[in-house]
């Protein structure tokens, strides 16, 4: 292993839409390994000034908070050992700073910490800020993706037209994840990879290149791009210690948290992988050498998103997936509330549960897509098939999970599973792992067998692209 002995190990970092997840990665005998995980949630949502009840945007300083909470709950002996950091996170979002403004060191109880100084709240990906007509509204991208809301691009036009003077306080910006490896290595500009840059819109996957034409002509402030580089690839080093990881680790190029949890798992080009965690996707591999089209189908439910080695997952990505749970949960403990009842929310998560797995089927039907889908945004949830006899807490919340997956298999049909010659589902995600009636659904529809992964698959994924790539 490069840059240090055999038992050096690498860091896997996922900043996630709930949660922040580390994991330390070791090689032994038997392969890779994780040593050490930890996760904390980020409690990181607050209200948007500008954009109102539309915006989505969460709190950089408390995700930040969460991630040195994470890490120094690591055994210190095994961060100094630290040869590489890989970083991932939740795509499409977009976060502003100023570039010699970042952040502050400071010295906490394992060793050097930075803390965001002159940064802009997160706007996440499930912002709702950009309606249909502002989109239609914008120029036409090159690019195989079509626009939606909560894309980084869509969000700096959406500034750009409706609060001009919020970007004179910035000259930088990236996804939360680029921001962290701009701060770790001090970068004077930031540095993306193609995965996040395409999730970005405006980008252009086959020429690896933003749409700088169109969006000049359009008054777009280009100088907040960032650099694009391959994903796998060292952005820098360490400029500092931190939490005892020595000053002048190598730092991989920030990654899209859903490519990582699939390379977390997926070995064989005949496996699809399901991800559920905040949101959805079940994924398929392109075979070697396919491009997307160069104009996206604005009505297909299936998206290219770019892999490692120019590789191409096919992938239906729901908005909704944990997140649609979780609404539930909070739905529950609102009513209960109004009738003078107080039950902490994971309480009420675990009852749901445990009533559903009492009720093996529900001919109640829910279609869940509460969050409209980027493909129908304007199509959201509703609930069939409402018979008297299953309206208990258990038959809802099993044709709850079932709705889930079924949406997903809505948007990328089993059908073309079998064509493309899948043999097994490889399961991930936080979601998945925590809810054992949502197993028992996925196996329900799916006509595969079904391996499941853990709640750290991301953190993991891109520690082991540094394994792989360094």
């Amino acid at each position: 292993m490069e840059g240090g002995p055999d038992s050096a190990c690498v860091l896997g970092i996922d900043l996630g839409t709930t949660s922040v997840k580390v994991a330390l990665v070791l090689r032994t005998e038997q392969g890779l390994v994780v040593a050490e995980s930890c996760s904390r949630e980020t409690q990181a949502y607050t209200s948007s000034v500008e954009a109102g009840l539309q915006g989505m945007e969460q709190d950089s300083r408390r995700i930040i908070r969460a991630l040195n909470e994470c890490l120094a709950a690591l055994p210190q002996q095994q961060l100094q050992r630290v040869s590489h950091i890989g970083i991932s996170g939740q795509m499409h979002g977009i976060v502003f700073w100023k570039r010699d403004q970042g952040c502050k060191w400071t010295e906490g109880a394992t060793g050097p910490v930075f803390e965001p100084d002159k940064v802009s709240h997160l706007v996440t990906w499930q912002d709702g800020r950009c309606s249909p007509a502002f989109l239609s509204s914008l120029p036409l991208p090159q690019s195989h993706i079509s626009l939606a809301t909560g894309f980084g691009c869509a969000t700096i036009y959406w500034y750009l037209k409706k609060s001009p003077d919020f970007l004179k306080s910035y000259d930088a910006a990236g996804t939360i994840h680029d921001y962290v490896v701009a701060m770790l290595c001090d970068l004077k500009k930031p540095l993306m990879s193609v995965q996040n840059a395409a999730s970005w819109g405006y980008f252009n996957s086959r020429n690896k290149s933003w749409n700088t034409d169109i969006l000049k002509k359009s008054g777009f402030p280009v100088h907040l791009l960032p650099e694009v580089g391959d994903p796998g690839s060292i952005a820098g080093r360490t400029i500092s210690a931190w939490h005892g990881i020595p000053k002048g680790t190598k730092v991989g190029i920030a990654l899209g948290d859903f490519q990582c949890s699939v390379y977390s798992c997926l070995t064989e080009r005949t496996d699809a992988v399901l991800n559920i965690s905040t949101s959805a996707q079940l994924t398929i591999s392109m075979p070697s050498g396919f491009q997307p089209p160069e104009t996206p189908d604005p009505s297909s439910a299936v998206t290219y998103f770019p892999y490692f080695d120019g590789d191409y997952l096919a992938v239906a990505a729901s908005l909704n997936g944990g997140n649609v749970l979780a609404t539930f949960v909070d739905m529950v403990a609102q009513w209960t509330a109004e009738l003078g009842f107080q039950i902490q929310e994971s309480a009420i998560y675990a009852k749901i549960i445990k009533a559903a797995l009492g009720q093996n089927d529900s001919h109640l039907s829910v279609h869940p897509t509460i969050f409209g889908e980027r493909h129908t945004p304007e199509q959201l949830a509703s609930v069939t098939s409402i018979a008297a006899s299953e309206l208990s807490l258990g038959h809802v919340t099993r044709a709850l999970c079932r709705g889930v997956i079924e949406n997903l298999c809505s948007m990328l049909p089993v059908q073309r599973l079998m064509e493309t010659g899948v043999r097994r589902i490889l399961g991930s995600g936080s979601a998945l792992a925590r809810n054992e009636v949502l197993r028992q659904e996925v196996e329900r529809i799916l006509p595969f067998p079904v391996v499941y992964g853990k709640d750290v698959d991301a953190a993991v994924g891109a520690a082991m692209v540094m394994f792989h790539r360094k």
